[in-house]
Protein backbone atom coordinates (compact mmCIF):
# COMPACT_ATOMS: atom_id res chain seq x y z
CA UNK A 1 0.00 0.00 0.00
CA UNK A 2 1.57 3.61 -0.83
CA UNK A 3 1.06 5.98 1.88
CA UNK A 4 -1.06 8.76 1.89
CA UNK A 5 2.15 10.84 2.53
CA UNK A 6 4.01 9.68 -0.76
CA UNK A 7 0.98 10.01 -2.97
CA UNK A 8 0.44 13.25 -1.72
CA UNK A 9 3.94 13.82 -2.83
CA UNK A 10 3.61 13.02 -6.39
CA UNK A 11 0.11 15.22 -6.77
CA UNK A 12 2.70 17.98 -5.82
CA UNK A 13 5.12 17.64 -8.07
CA UNK A 14 2.81 18.95 -10.33
CA UNK A 15 1.96 22.92 -10.69
CA UNK A 16 -1.24 22.00 -11.85
CA UNK A 17 -2.59 19.98 -8.39
CA UNK A 18 -0.68 22.32 -5.50
CA UNK A 19 -3.99 24.61 -5.39
CA UNK A 20 -6.36 22.12 -5.39
CA UNK A 21 -4.76 19.75 -3.01
CA UNK A 22 -5.53 20.55 0.99
CA UNK A 23 -2.45 21.95 2.77
CA UNK A 24 -1.42 18.32 4.34
CA UNK A 25 1.51 17.88 6.89
CA UNK A 26 2.80 14.99 9.38
CA UNK A 27 1.06 15.40 12.55
CA UNK A 28 2.56 16.65 15.77
CA UNK A 29 2.34 19.07 17.99
CA UNK A 30 3.63 21.84 16.83
CA UNK A 31 1.80 21.00 13.47
CA UNK A 32 -1.53 20.83 14.73
CA UNK A 33 -1.27 23.87 16.88
CA UNK A 34 0.06 25.90 13.32
CA UNK A 35 -2.98 24.04 11.29
CA UNK A 36 -5.77 25.14 14.07
CA UNK A 37 -4.62 28.36 13.89
CA UNK A 38 -4.31 29.05 9.95
CA UNK A 39 -7.75 26.95 9.17
CA UNK A 40 -9.70 26.78 12.57
CA UNK A 41 -10.85 23.36 11.34
CA UNK A 42 -8.71 19.91 10.02
CA UNK A 43 -8.66 16.72 9.53
CA UNK A 44 -6.35 13.99 10.90
CA UNK A 45 -5.70 10.48 9.69
CA UNK A 46 -3.51 7.26 9.58
CA UNK A 47 -0.80 7.42 6.93
CA UNK A 48 -1.86 3.99 5.88
CA UNK A 49 -5.04 3.57 6.30
CA UNK A 50 -8.44 2.26 4.77
CA UNK A 51 -12.21 2.95 4.41
CA UNK A 52 -12.00 5.73 6.40
CA UNK A 53 -10.84 3.76 9.68
CA UNK A 54 -9.20 6.49 12.11
CA UNK A 55 -9.89 9.52 10.24
CA UNK A 56 -10.80 12.31 13.14
CA UNK A 57 -12.25 15.98 12.90
CA UNK A 58 -10.78 18.43 15.36
CA UNK A 59 -11.75 21.73 15.10
CA UNK A 60 -11.10 24.93 17.09
CA UNK A 61 -13.79 27.63 17.65
CA UNK A 62 -14.40 30.36 20.39
CA UNK A 63 -11.30 29.27 22.41
CA UNK A 64 -12.42 25.86 23.31
CA UNK A 65 -11.74 22.29 20.77
CA UNK A 66 -13.71 19.70 19.60
CA UNK A 67 -12.46 16.54 17.79
CA UNK A 68 -15.14 13.62 16.55
CA UNK A 69 -14.30 10.11 15.27
CA UNK A 70 -17.09 7.96 14.24
CA UNK A 71 -20.43 9.72 15.70
CA UNK A 72 -18.36 10.61 19.02
CA UNK A 73 -17.74 14.03 18.85
CA UNK A 74 -15.50 15.75 22.41
CA UNK A 75 -14.71 18.98 23.16
CA UNK A 76 -11.83 20.05 25.59
CA UNK A 77 -11.20 23.32 27.16
CA UNK A 78 -7.60 23.93 26.02
CA UNK A 79 -5.27 22.79 23.37
CA UNK A 80 -3.41 20.47 26.07
CA UNK A 81 -5.96 18.50 26.89
CA UNK A 82 -7.25 18.03 22.91
CA UNK A 83 -3.92 16.53 22.73
CA UNK A 84 -3.69 14.63 25.17
CA UNK A 85 -6.29 12.68 23.71
CA UNK A 86 -5.52 12.88 20.29
CA UNK A 87 -2.27 11.41 21.62
CA UNK A 88 -4.51 7.70 22.95
CA UNK A 89 -6.24 7.27 19.78
CA UNK A 90 -2.95 7.81 17.08
CA UNK A 91 -0.60 6.11 20.10
CA UNK A 92 2.55 5.56 18.41
CA UNK A 93 0.91 5.41 14.72
CA UNK A 94 2.12 7.73 11.69
CA UNK A 95 -0.87 9.96 10.76
CA UNK A 96 -1.39 13.49 8.61
CA UNK A 97 -2.76 16.55 9.06
CA UNK A 98 -5.06 17.72 6.27
CA UNK A 99 -6.67 21.34 6.22
CA UNK A 100 -10.44 20.71 6.48
CA UNK A 101 -12.77 21.30 3.81
CA UNK A 102 -16.32 22.54 4.59
CA UNK A 103 -17.65 19.55 2.26
CA UNK A 104 -20.77 20.55 0.49
CA UNK A 105 -24.21 18.57 1.99
CA UNK A 106 -27.43 16.78 0.92
CA UNK A 107 -30.35 16.51 3.36
CA UNK A 108 -27.64 17.67 6.09
CA UNK A 109 -25.17 15.24 5.04
CA UNK A 110 -21.82 15.62 3.71
CA UNK A 111 -21.05 14.55 0.50
CA UNK A 112 -18.16 14.10 -1.77
CA UNK A 113 -16.88 12.18 -5.27
CA UNK A 114 -15.47 9.32 -6.47
CA UNK A 115 -13.57 9.66 -9.73
CA UNK A 116 -12.45 5.89 -10.78
CA UNK A 117 -9.79 6.62 -13.49
CA UNK A 118 -8.04 3.26 -15.53
CA UNK A 119 -5.40 1.92 -17.40
CA UNK A 120 -7.25 0.97 -20.70
CA UNK A 121 -6.92 -2.15 -22.50
CA UNK A 122 -4.98 0.14 -24.77
CA UNK A 123 -2.68 1.34 -21.96
CA UNK A 124 -4.31 5.11 -21.82
CA UNK A 125 -5.90 6.68 -18.80
CA UNK A 126 -9.51 6.67 -18.79
CA UNK A 127 -12.07 7.80 -16.62
CA UNK A 128 -14.39 5.24 -16.14
CA UNK A 129 -16.84 6.24 -13.46
CA UNK A 130 -17.97 9.30 -10.98
CA UNK A 131 -20.03 8.40 -8.18
CA UNK A 132 -20.90 10.33 -5.40
CA UNK A 133 -20.57 9.25 -1.38
CA UNK A 134 -22.76 10.75 1.32
CA UNK A 135 -21.55 10.39 5.27
CA UNK A 136 -24.03 8.67 7.37
CA UNK A 137 -26.14 10.75 9.46
CA UNK A 138 -23.61 12.21 12.28
CA UNK A 139 -20.38 10.55 10.64
CA UNK A 140 -17.63 12.77 9.54
CA UNK A 141 -16.49 10.52 6.61
CA UNK A 142 -18.48 9.65 3.38
CA UNK A 143 -16.74 6.30 3.02
CA UNK A 144 -19.93 3.39 1.30
CA UNK A 145 -18.49 0.68 4.03
CA UNK A 146 -18.55 3.19 7.02
CA UNK A 147 -22.45 3.09 6.16
CA UNK A 148 -22.32 5.96 3.71
CA UNK A 149 -24.94 5.95 1.08
CA UNK A 150 -24.00 6.07 -3.29
CA UNK A 151 -25.96 8.31 -5.09
CA UNK A 152 -25.19 9.87 -8.89
CA UNK A 153 -23.58 12.99 -8.97
CA UNK A 154 -26.17 14.61 -11.43
CA UNK A 155 -28.81 14.01 -8.47
CA UNK A 156 -26.33 15.34 -5.81
CA UNK A 157 -25.61 18.35 -8.31
CA UNK A 158 -28.41 18.79 -9.56
CA UNK A 159 -30.00 21.37 -7.05
CA UNK A 160 -26.69 23.53 -6.96
CA UNK A 161 -26.53 24.32 -10.68
CA UNK A 162 -28.04 23.80 -14.02
CA UNK A 163 -27.95 20.80 -15.92
CA UNK A 164 -25.48 22.14 -18.57
CA UNK A 165 -23.08 23.22 -15.26
CA UNK A 166 -23.46 19.66 -14.40
CA UNK A 167 -22.12 18.08 -17.56
CA UNK A 168 -19.75 20.69 -17.50
CA UNK A 169 -18.39 19.67 -13.78
CA UNK A 170 -18.67 15.95 -15.11
CA UNK A 171 -16.65 16.85 -17.89
CA UNK A 172 -14.05 18.75 -15.54
CA UNK A 173 -14.06 16.00 -13.32
CA UNK A 174 -13.45 13.09 -16.17
CA UNK A 175 -10.15 15.51 -16.94
CA UNK A 176 -8.89 15.56 -13.48
CA UNK A 177 -9.14 11.48 -13.06
CA UNK A 178 -7.04 11.23 -16.53
CA UNK A 179 -4.71 13.66 -15.10
CA UNK A 180 -4.03 12.30 -11.75
CA UNK A 181 -3.64 8.46 -12.73
CA UNK A 182 -0.55 9.75 -15.13
CA UNK A 183 0.64 11.70 -12.44
CA UNK A 184 0.66 8.74 -10.13
CA UNK A 185 1.53 6.04 -12.62
CA UNK A 186 4.65 8.52 -13.24
CA UNK A 187 5.94 8.15 -9.51
CA UNK A 188 4.42 4.69 -8.64
CA UNK A 189 4.74 2.69 -12.28
CA UNK A 190 3.14 -0.43 -11.72
CA UNK A 191 -0.22 1.51 -10.77
CA UNK A 192 -2.96 1.20 -12.87
CA UNK A 193 -6.25 2.22 -11.36
CA UNK A 194 -6.67 5.19 -9.00
CA UNK A 195 -9.72 6.32 -6.88
CA UNK A 196 -9.72 9.83 -6.44
CA UNK A 197 -11.92 11.09 -3.54
CA UNK A 198 -12.80 15.13 -4.39
CA UNK A 199 -15.15 16.90 -2.10
CA UNK A 200 -16.44 20.51 -2.83
CA UNK A 201 -17.10 23.41 -1.18
CA UNK A 202 -19.57 26.06 -1.29
CA UNK A 203 -17.70 27.71 -4.35
CA UNK A 204 -17.76 24.36 -6.23
CA UNK A 205 -13.96 24.22 -6.53
CA UNK A 206 -13.04 20.81 -6.35
CA UNK A 207 -10.47 19.37 -4.18
CA UNK A 208 -7.95 16.46 -3.84
CA UNK A 209 -8.85 14.68 -0.50
CA UNK A 210 -6.95 11.81 -1.30
CA UNK A 211 -5.79 9.06 -3.80
CA UNK A 212 -6.33 5.70 -4.00
CA UNK A 213 -4.06 3.16 -5.75
CA UNK A 214 -6.09 -0.08 -4.50
CA UNK A 215 -9.67 1.70 -4.69
CA UNK A 216 -12.87 -0.99 -3.83
CA UNK A 217 -15.38 -0.33 -7.22
CA UNK A 218 -18.47 -2.26 -6.17
CA UNK A 219 -19.82 0.81 -5.01
CA UNK A 220 -20.28 1.87 -8.63
CA UNK A 221 -23.26 -0.66 -8.65
CA UNK A 222 -25.25 1.46 -7.20
CA UNK A 223 -25.44 3.82 -10.40
CA UNK A 224 -28.62 3.54 -12.41
CA UNK A 225 -26.36 2.33 -16.00
CA UNK A 226 -25.00 -1.09 -15.31
CA UNK A 227 -22.64 -0.37 -18.32
CA UNK A 228 -20.53 1.61 -15.98
CA UNK A 229 -19.74 -0.74 -13.61
CA UNK A 230 -19.32 -3.30 -16.22
CA UNK A 231 -16.53 -1.26 -17.75
CA UNK A 232 -14.57 -0.75 -14.85
CA UNK A 233 -15.07 -4.32 -13.87
CA UNK A 234 -13.53 -5.70 -17.62
CA UNK A 235 -10.98 -2.73 -17.56
CA UNK A 236 -9.57 -4.49 -13.98
CA UNK A 237 -9.45 -7.40 -15.37
CA UNK A 238 -7.39 -6.55 -18.08
CA UNK A 239 -4.52 -5.39 -16.27
CA UNK A 240 -5.18 -8.21 -13.64
CA UNK A 241 -6.68 -7.19 -10.96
Amino acid sequence: MVSKWRKTEALLYSQSFRSIVPKTVRFNRNQLINMLEKFAMVYVKPDNGSLGRGVMRIERKQGQYSFQIGERLRTFASFDLLFAALRKETKSRSYLIQRGIHLLKYKDRRFDLRVMAQLNPSKAWETTGIIGRIAAPRKIITNYYNGGNAMSVTGLLGNLMSKQAVNNKIKSLEKLGVRVGKATRSKFPGVCEVGVDVGMDRTLTPWILEVNTKPGYLIFRKLPDPTIFRKIKRYARAYGR
